[in-house]
């Protein structure tokens, strides 16, 4: 069983609620249906009538059964407003209603009131759209101030180990982030580590350093992003700087690190310093090693959440919504 498909089993009947705010999608529609059909989730799909009907048309599917929802005629949009209006101060409700009204934040509202366990969006709509809504919305988790993103990266062979799990961050987020930002990544990604893994997470912090072996703005970056990490977590296996095999290969480790350390040589988080470091990673990962990438997804939120790539296929949608589901099981 592939890790998809043991998660898959892990929701399956649970009836969670995915809301997926972009009903005039026709691949939201079919995905939408397979969720139900599936038993995999309870699918609210917003969208106006005639957006829906023409995606219905176009999906060649229909929505029997499923929960449609229309921002602008719910019944919820006034609570929601008043809400939203309390929590960001300033702002009046009627404002608040022309913004909660959009269906990314409809949908984000629906999460934070707990009318819907999760949202899943992003296929017709900006990757910032998205984090900026569940920003607004939803919030971040405590202590957190930057969203990031992860991978989950499935490597066939692995040191002789199959389908070995990692956690890949910040691969499509963040392009530069200072060292608060990037312990805030660190500290996210241990959470996604512990949900998606089952598994005590061990954060390596990567350069192209180990231990003071170079010197550099870079280097100096990830070592205080160390620091505020473990002020922050101290109970938290995370260590570095890093050079990947450091990190992974424990032979590697033995001979490049000489303090103790319960990270180096089998971390399964991986930390790059920058955007750059880690959508390269990623990719050669996946097509070197003939891994399975999957993501990447939203992190650091209050409550989970998942946006899409524009390019998303139906599979993609109903594994993204499997692995954001997943995390409250």
């Amino acid at each position: 069983m592939d890790i998809i498909s043991s998660f898959n089993e892990k929701v399956r009947g649970k009836n969670l609620s995915v809301v997926l705010p972009e009903g005039r999608d026709e691949r939201i529609i079919r995905a939408a249906r397979r969720l139900k059909d599936e038993d995999i989730a309870q699918p609210i799909v917003l969208g106006k009538p005639e957006q829906l009907e023409a995606a219905i048309e176009k999906a060649g599917v229909k929505l029997d059964g499923i929960r449609t929802i229309n921002p602008k005629k719910s019944d919820k949009l006034d609570v929601y407003a008043e809400i939203y209006s309390r929590r960001r101060d300033g702002i009046s409700v009627a404002v608040a209603k022309h913004v909660v009204v959009k269906p990314m934040f409809y949908a984000g509202m629906m999460v934070a009131c707990g009318d819907a366990d999760t949202a899943v969006g992003g296929v017709a709509g900006a990757t910032a759209t998205f984090i900026q809504a569940g920003v607004l919305t939803i919030g971040l988790m405590p202590g957190i101030k930057t969203p990031s993103s992860y991978f989950l990266m499935v490597i066939p062979n692995f040191l002789g180990e199959k389908d070995k799990p990692f956690i890949y961050a910040d691969c499509a987020v963040n392009i530069d982030p200072t060292a608060e930002q990037l312990a805030d990544i660190a500290l996210a990604s241990a959470v996604s580590a512990r949900r998606i893994l089952g598994a005590e997470p061990r954060v390596a912090l990567l350069s192209f350093s180990t231990k003071g072996s170079a010197f550099g703005p870079g280097v100096e970056k990830v070592k205080e992003a160390l620091k505020i990490a473990r002020t922050r977590e101290p109970e938290l296996a995370i260590d570095g700087e890093f050079q990947a095999d450091a990190a992974i290969v424990p032979r590697v480790a033995a001979k490049k690190v000489k303090d103790e350390s319960a990270v180096a040589g089998k971390a399964n988080v991986i930390i790059f310093p920058d955007l750059s470091s880690g959508n390269i990673a990623y990719k050669l990962t996946q097509y070197m090693a003939d891994a399975r990438a999957i993501g990447p997804f939203l992190q650091g939120f209050a409550k989970p959440i998942t946006d899409l790539s524009r390019g998303a296929s139906v599979d993609d949608i109903i594994s993204a919504v499997i692995l954001t589901l997943v995390q409250l099981v």
